[in-house]
């Protein structure tokens, strides 16, 4: 229908005067009534809407309408009665008799009609004469009732349009103005001026953005200048030089921090504080760098030789350098000088569904959970992309992450990298990582991840296949004698590693998902809601001894030196407001010696309760029982136990110890803490674990490792364990902590070292 001015019915003047005759039209109702009747005609049944004059004028009720109707409609009867000849007096006299009477509609018909109308808007002349006949009605009544009906309910829709065009035609209005006040009082935010050149000179204008390149030059030129000085110049904010250790307010004086193993010998920490988003020039070189680590990742996990050779082990696979780089000659990154290789890949099959293993990895939250021995702490720092079709198919992430080894003479591993993820056609995922330090060189940068990740492969029953490949260059300065041939091997970050964690976590995560459990054995735990608190509190035990024994920077934990033995390390830190941890002053010692016996002895000695009295001096040679527990896989030394340690001290009488032990083929935790009765009945019960205060202690083994026997000669087989201590020794945080209770933490580690040796020892065996 061609465009024509409209106006709406509200706005019309009444067109029915007191006389009853339509009248007072003007030129814009005659163009709608036009609009009108011709949207009539284009019903093309004969049933659309005929808009009847009086309809026009208003709206009128219900019952008017109805009225209306019906006088029409017997105006029409008698019209068409009286066309055949002349009307005489009393014809007149009884046609206007018959005018006066009414036919209104009841109530009844138009409910009735009203009901059908609902379902069939447009009733055929069968449907009108058939609800007629119910109704007491002449089907030509029930179509003029529909017609009108309809163009009432056309009037009322195209009338709640409008409002809402209207209400929305304000709201752009309001927007346009608060946008344009908005304009006008912004700023370039290059030169610092106007947005609107207009509004200053162009010599202004010229002046402003000359000043600002400036302003850019000289930060780039200082930033080339901090790096080479080793200071920063001016206001360069990403370098900062490196904080120093923090000394220890003692009562009586204070101790400066060493320079120990950690990450403050040569900037570890810097990496994280310097490092933010990536910019928007940096961004497509980034999704560049990814899309070629993904190919060079797919390539070194499904080659074969010569480029991966196999290890003297007869088990894993070694790296053949020479020709790594003859079919990498353009590679990714380049080996910095002083840097070693580091190359492993691992194959294992995992108790999981492939969809839920890249949902982890692509979490970084439950990746650092899940690897929690591997990784210390990660950050994501910006989402790129995060994938298409409603899963991570695509994803870019940009990670900044700290990797551990549970030992303080191991140095943590800053790494700066983007993940990609991506579903290739076979139906492999498959998750890369590369080292982003190319695009803003850093000296505190130790460790340069080239393409890392795994290839993950459906198999049948909700298992998966990972292919893992860890690929990385690192200086290995600061890393201890003790650990020297661990780390050099690969051994202690290799793939073997990773695969090796996710296989036993992923048993653990089954386990505590399982809701048939068999209760023939004494002390399981078969309530569901039970066994996930007391997992959920061990998994958070576990973490807290993880962080605490290595050196990472992810607490606030200080070297003391002084302290008279130079193998102990000891380390303090002030709890306030952490639920999860007693308040006051916390003292931990964590010390790493080399036994010469396998690390499965040293597991199963230190996890057994019945051996426990010979090197648990705070038990008090008490008889310790296993009061419940919960396996944790495969291996029976997987397990979370609670223990209840029986001394001839009544005050300890009811103490309780929650421990758990796990093992897999490349290292070894007994971590255990002391807890309240109250709060783990609470938590047997199903409560919340998190208010359980913790102070976990224990030992991390680990196989291999070298140490120089008396004769010289060194010997490469054995078990690197780690012994660390969390004690409370000042219950108010803001109390001074005395050299008495730091002598005493380190004579309690001394002694429980020197009784595991004793009773470790190829004598005693």
């Amino acid at each position: 229908m061609p465009a024509r001015l409209m106006i709406p019915a509200r706005d019309m003047p009444p067109m029915i005067g007191t006389s009853g005759n339509v009248g007072g039209f003007g030129i814009a109702q005659e163009i709608s009534m036009m609009d009108v009747f011709q949207q009539n005609l284009m019903d093309g049944d004969g049933g659309g809407p005929q808009l009847h004059p009086l309809d026009m004028a208003g709206n009128p009720s219900e019952s008017e309408l109805a009225r209306l109707r019906d006088d029409d409609f017997d105006s029409n009867k008698s019209g068409s009665d009286n066309h055949e000849g002349p009307t005489s007096g009393d014809d007149l006299q009884d046609e206007r008799r018959k005018k006066k009477r009414y036919h209104r509609h009841t109530q009844h018909q138009i409910q009735e009609m009203e009901a059908f109308f609902k379902e069939f808007p447009h009733p055929d002349d069968k449907q009108r004469k058939e609800l007629g006949r119910q109704l007491g009605l002449e089907p030509l009544q029930v179509k003029f009732w529909f017609q009108n009906k309809r163009t009432q309910m056309k009037t009322q829709h195209e009338r709640h349009e409008n409002t809402q065009l209207r209400t929305e035609n304000e709201k752009l209005r309001a927007d346009n103005m608060r946008y344009r006040e908005a304009l006008n009082s912004a700023s370039c935010p290059n030169c610092g001026g106007p947005t609107a050149i207009g509004e200053m000179s162009f010599d202004e204008h010229h002046l402003r953005l000359e000043n600002a390149r400036l302003r850019e030059e000289i930060d780039r030129i200082s930033a080339i200048a901090a790096r080479y000085v080793g200071k920063p110049i001016g206001n360069y904010p990403p370098l900062s030089s490196p904080v120093p250790p923090r000394p220890l307010d003692l009562g009586f004086g204070s101790f400066s921090g060493q320079s120990g193993v950690g990450g403050d010998v040569y900037g570890c920490g810097d990496l994280f504080r310097s490092i933010t988003a990536p910019t928007e020039a940096e961004k497509p070189i980034i999704i560049e760098l990814a899309v070629a680590a993904m190919e060079e990742l797919i390539r070194m996990a499904q080659v074969g030789e010569p480029m991966w050779t196999m290890g003297l082990d007869g088990t894993s696979s070694v790296l053949n350098e020479d020709e790594y780089i003859r079919a990498f000659a353009r590679g990714i990154t380049t080996n910095p000088t002083g840097f070693k290789r580091e190359a492993s890949r691992e194959t294992g099959v995992i108790i999981m569904n492939h969809i839920n293993l890249v949902e982890i990895l692509m979490d970084v939250s439950q990746w650092s959970t899940i690897f929690s021995s591997i990784v210390s702490r990660a950050m994501t720092l910006e989402v790129l992309s995060t994938g298409v079709a409603g899963n991570y198919n695509g994803a870019l992430q940009v990670v900044t992450a700290e990797f551990q080894v549970p030992s303080p003479l191991v140095p943590t591993r800053e790494v700066h990298f983007v993940r990609y993820c991506k579903q290739h056609s076979d139906g492999t995922w498959a998750v890369v990582d590369v080292s982003l330090d190319t695009l803003r060189p850093n000296p505190a940068v130790r460790c340069r991840r080239k393409p890392s990740g795994c290839l993950i492969q459906e198999m049948p029953n909700g298992y998966s296949r990972v292919t893992w490949l860890e690929h990385v260059e690192v200086d290995h300065r600061g890393v201890h004698n003790l650990y020297r041939q661990l780390v050099g091997s690969g051994h202690a970050f290799g793939a073997k590693r990773w695969v090796a964690t996710l296989d036993r976590q992923c048993e653990r995560l089954a386990s505590a998902m399982a809701t048939h459990i068999s209760s023939g054995d004494v002390g399981v735990i078969t309530s569901p809601e039970g066994r996930k608190s007391m997992m959920k509190l061990a998994e958070r035990m576990v973490i807290s001894f993880c962080a605490g024994v290595s050196a990472s920077t992810a607490h606030t934990w200080t070297t003391l030196s002084g302290t008279g033995a130079d193998d102990v390390r000891v380390m303090t830190r002030k709890s306030v407001d952490d639920p999860g941890r007693p308040p006051g002053i916390v003292l931990c010692a964590a010390t790493s010696f080399w036994l010469p016996v396998s690390p499965k002895q040293v597991f199963d000695f230190l996890r057994d309760e019945n051996s426990r009295s010979e090197w648990d001096i705070l038990s008090n040679g008490g008889i310790v029982q296993e009061m419940a527990h919960i396996a944790n896989g495969r291996d029976t030394g997987n397990c979370v136990s609670l223990l209840r340690v029986n001394s001839a001290n009544s005050s300890q009488s009811n103490m309780l110890i929650l421990q758990e032990s796990c093992t897999d083929a490349t290292g070894s935790f007994v971590v255990y803490a002391p807890v309240d009765i109250v709060a783990m009945n609470v938590v047997l019960n199903g409560g919340d674990p998190d208010y359980v205060a913790l102070l976990p202690s224990g030992f991390s083994i680990l196989p291999g490792g070298s140490s120089m026997q008396s004769g010289g000669e060194v010997a490469s087989d054995g078990s690197l364990l780690t012994v660390a201590f969390q004690i409370l020794v000042d219950s108010v945080p803001t109390a001074k902590l005395s050299l008495g209770s730091v002598a005493t933490v380190n004579n309690l580690i001394a002694c429980t070292v020197e009784r595991i040796r004793a009773s470790l020892s190829p004598e005693n065996n």
